[in-house]
């Protein structure tokens, strides 16, 4: 898995995407959502263009340099520096490349996908240490003759709820 570590200004634009397409899919429905979550299954992240990439060079390299010319090997030495490069340096040239013509880290499309899930309330049954501090402290009241219901949570509008999600999100 590729991290890396855009300029601020990038950021910004791609959260902002992030929560223009977020709101989008909530106000849309659950359609659009799973959708959008099987659309997530199948996008390519930098990392994977990397590496297909540098196996195609290497590859095409191999088949030119036996058909066509041995100078032709340069071509599968430039793929396995760019592979080595991918595997032992934080950032590499050509993941860079990728990231920048709009192809994003897999780090970017799991931010999206566990968003989604929030929004679609997959995590709402998992317990949370405060809800299990609090459940004690509400057993308590109930026994001293305190009201045996929850309070209603307010609803909250898509875009709201999306800003929420993606900051709770962020990895």
């Amino acid at each position: 898995m590729m991290h890396h570590t855009p300029a601020k200004g990038t950021t910004n634009v791609r959260t902002t995407r992030l929560e223009e397409t977020l709101a989008w899919v909530a106000e849309a429905g659950h359609g659009a959502l799973e959708g959008r979550l099987r659309e997530l299954d199948n996008e390519w992240s930098v990392g994977r263009m990397v590496k297909s990439t540098t196996g195609v060079l290497i590859l095409g390299g191999l088949a030119l340099t036996f058909f066509v010319h041995p100078w032709c090997a340069a071509v599968v030495a430039l793929g396995g520096c760019l592979l080595a490069q991918s595997l032992f340096a934080r950032h590499n040239w050509l993941g860079d490349l990728f990231h920048a013509v709009g192809f994003r880290t897999s780090c970017e499309i799991d931010h999206e996908r566990t968003a989604l899930k929030a929004l679609r309330g997959d995590f709402r049954h998992l317990p949370t240490m405060h809800e299990i501090e609090d459940r004690d402290a509400i057993s308590r009241f109930e026994d001293e003759g305190g009201p045996a219901f929850e309070p209603e949570q307010p609803r909250v509008a898509p875009r709201e709820a999306v800003h929420e999600v993606v900051e709770a999100t962020r990895l």
